[in-house]
């Protein structure tokens, strides 16, 4: 049955390509939502795409999206969307934005498809399966020596204002490489060895559920700041192969 959650997710992200890139090449109007993010026309169609390729193969499945929030219905499952995990980007005509699309079980993230229309990148994975990168496996680096890592930062805003800042700092100075990829970018670049860590403050599990599960299936370890694993209530991200996540946690947490 997992094979099936796969498949649906898979054509659900690749059927929201079609009006995302209609309107990234095309013209839309700008929406400012309450959380002062904005939102566009693309964002709503593309949710509306996944949620009715979802709904018809799996009626009796919760979803849980950016734009329409979550649906009324108790189930064991519970699909997470973001149509667009990246709207800024894509309100400037810059193709660093993705379809994030993720299937929870019983708060289990089990299923994760991440589809970066603009450059045509396409990762995914499921519990068990190991993670894939446009028909190829992928695993994370064997890198374990932080002064040989490559890390990349993404939001970090909550991470400036507590004394893990501080600690970020001396983790910079440590490691062999810093950068800002942000957005799906950094997830997909971890995944398929070419970064070692990525580390984020200001998430929600929308923006990244679908990307936990692939850097965990491509053989790294993902959590929050203070290792916890992801789940509903997630703000913050620690994604690193497994030879560096204990050190990063522990620079973290004292």
């Amino acid at each position: 049955m997992i094979k099936a959650f796969l498949e649906t997710a898979l054509e659900a992200a690749t059927a929201a390509t079609v009006p995302i890139l209609k309107y990234f090449h095309g013209s839309f109007e700008v929406e400012t939502k309450s959380d002062q993010s904005p939102v566009t026309i693309a964002d709503r169609e593309a949710e509306l795409t996944i949620r009715k390729i979802i709904q018809d193969a799996f009626p009796q499945h919760g979803i849980y999206g950016e734009e329409y929030g979550k649906s009324d219905h108790e189930s064991d499952y519970l699909w997470l969307i973001d149509p667009i995990d990246g709207t800024k980007s894509f309100v400037r005509r810059f193709g660093m934005f993705s379809t994030q699309v993720a299937l929870m079980h019983r708060g289990e993230i089990i299923v994760g498809v991440s589809s970066a229309p603009v450059p045509g990148e396409m990762a995914w994975a499921y519990k068990g399966g190991g993670a894939w990168m446009d028909g190829q496996p992928v695993t994370v680096s064997p890198v374990s020596e932080i002064s040989q890592a490559s890390i990349s930062t993404g939001n970090l805003k909550t991470l400036v204002q507590s004394s893990r800042w501080q600690t970020l700092g001396e983790l910079i100075l440590s490691s062999n490489r810093i950068r800002g990829y942000g957005d799906y970018y950094h997830y997909h670049r971890l995944a398929a060895g070419q970064l070692d860590a990525v580390i984020e403050s200001d998430v929600n599990i929308l923006d990244i559920a679908a990307l936990s599960i692939i850097i965990s299936e491509a053989g790294g370890v993902f959590t929050d700041l203070e290792g916890k694993a992801p789940g509903l209530e997630t703000t913050s991200v620690l994604a690193a192969t497994p030879g560096l996540h204990p050190g990063l946690l522990m620079a973290f947490n004292t």
